[in-house]
């Protein structure tokens, strides 16, 4: 049998793993500075609790589990007969994959409630699986990297998601833009355009502008019944990048005003800081997801064809499904697949992420190597990452497997080496070559 792997994911071999974890590593100390302690949850969760929580569209990318042992036992025969999936898949299937870690996250808030000091700041990184169209940029299993903050409608965690975004990019040497809309806004558009009832057909479609273009959204929010005219109206509005243009034309409408003065506030408090990345309004900014309900964010990279680095926004009553009401929360996520995508393309990662090894102790004889094995316990306590070849062997053998290993040095011990307690430490870019005890191969190597 061929090995092979499901399309949409892929392995990662030592040096890959080396450089995801210092994105994760960078990821991970900002959100710590903000204040945000980490949680895990588990990989399924029952499809009750993810169901009807990110749109149609959304429910159809769920991965679901079958049930264990003879799944089929207790299958819907009627349905089965018919070849009906969704009616099927109830009796078949109580669990499914998780599609993104907020829903879980609300989840987690209301069975541990008691035990939470609110506001609650949590990250987590952790895989997420969506049954999507593998393509650049896009897999079926991947790492998201959320931050969120629930149990306050205070609008600084708006403005400090914009912060983390912002610290993030600029330590991983990412220039990005940092997109911010409000839910609200795009309602009041929806009841401007007379067609409140279709808001979510209207999101949906908007979200899709970058991928298929005014015509494409215009067809598609028609293919729902939605009027051409009223299309091409929202069409229009959102083309404009003004905020102010939106509080002229939307005048009367109370909840969009709610919205404008969300997104003001923001900028107010992001006036006291100093940001290396833009934070810029974009009207087309969507977030399909049902459950957002005010600010909005989206992270693209400058001058990289690679869609969005992240997103996320203001959800103020996701936690009620769970039987937890007044629970507004707001957090963003970061495409940890897309970033490392975009930074091995860009050649944006440091130099010592290429090895795991500063230094490969390499020995002539067996006193050698003995001897060679009790400066290990020296070399690591000071930091050095050391390996002893495991065997006396020939040189050139030696050599050959610190070179793949990509070590910076070689450390040689001969009988004239042993004698004097000293090594031949080889530096493995430029070749040369040197007498050192141990104290100055410690400086040298650190």
């Amino acid at each position: 049998m061929k090995p092979s792997i499901p399309k949409g994911t892929r392995d990662f071999g030592t040096t890959e793993v080396r450089k995801r974890n210092y994105i994760f590593g960078i990821i991970r100390q900002v959100f710590e500075k903000y204040g945000f302690d980490s949680i895990e949850t588990p990989v399924m969760e029952n499809l009750s609790t993810l169901t009807g929580k990110y749109g149609e569209e959304g429910d159809k990318l769920l991965f679901k589990v079958l049930n264990n042992g003879d799944y089929l036992a207790k299958a819907d025969q009627a349905a089965l007969d018919e070849r009906a999936s969704n009616k099927l898949t109830p009796s078949i299937s109580k669990r499914g994959l998780r599609y993104d870690l907020t829903v879980p996250f609300a989840r987690f808030v209301v069975m541990h409630q008691n035990d939470l000091a609110f506001p609650f700041k949590r990250y987590q990184i952790q895989p997420v699986w969506r049954a999507d169209r593998p393509a650049k940029g896009r897999y079926q299993e991947f790492y998201q990297c959320d931050v969120d903050v629930i149990g306050s409608d205070s609008l600084i965690y708006e403005a400090e998601l914009c912060q983390i975004y912002d610290e993030i990019f600029t330590a991983l040497n990412l220039p990005v833009e940092i997109r911010i809309n409000n839910r609200k806004i795009l309602a009041g558009l929806a009841a401007f355009a007379g067609i409140e009832a279709q808001f979510q057909d209207m999101t949906v479609a908007i979200d899709k502008l970058d991928k298929i273009g005014e015509s494409g959204v215009i067809d598609e929010m028609v293919k729902k019944g939605i009027p051409t005219s009223a299309a091409q109206q929202v069409i229009d509005l959102i083309q404009h990048k003004d905020l102010s243009k939106f509080e002229e034309v939307l005048q009367g409408q109370d909840l969009a005003q709610e919205g404008i003065a969300e997104i003001k506030k923001v900028y107010q408090y992001l006036a006291s800081c100093s940001l290396s990345n833009q934070v810029v309004f974009d009207p087309c900014l969507a977030r399909g997801l049902n459950y957002y309900t005010g600010a909005i964010f989206e992270v693209v990279g400058l001058n990289i064809d690679m869609g969005s680095l992240g997103g996320g926004g203001r959800y103020a009553d996701l936690t009620s499904i769970f039987g937890l009401k007044n629970m507004s929360g707001v957090g963003v996520s970061l495409g940890a697949e897309r970033i490392y995508d975009v930074m091995l393309d860009k050649d944006l990662f440091p130099d010592n992420l290429e090895s795991a090894l500063d230094l490969v102790i390499v020995a002539m004889d067996q006193a050698a190597h003995d001897y060679g094995f009790t400066q290990l316990d020296t070399l690591r306590k000071a930091g050095i990452r050391v390996e002893l070849y495991p065997e006396p062997a020939k040189m050139k053998k030696q050599m050959k497997y610190a070179n793949a290993r990509g070590a910076r040095y070689v450390a040689i011990i001969g009988s004239e080496e042993l004698e004097n307690q000293q090594f031949s430490l080889k530096d493995m870019d430029s070749g040369t070559q040197a007498l050192v005890d141990i104290q100055t191969l410690i400086s040298t190597v650190q």
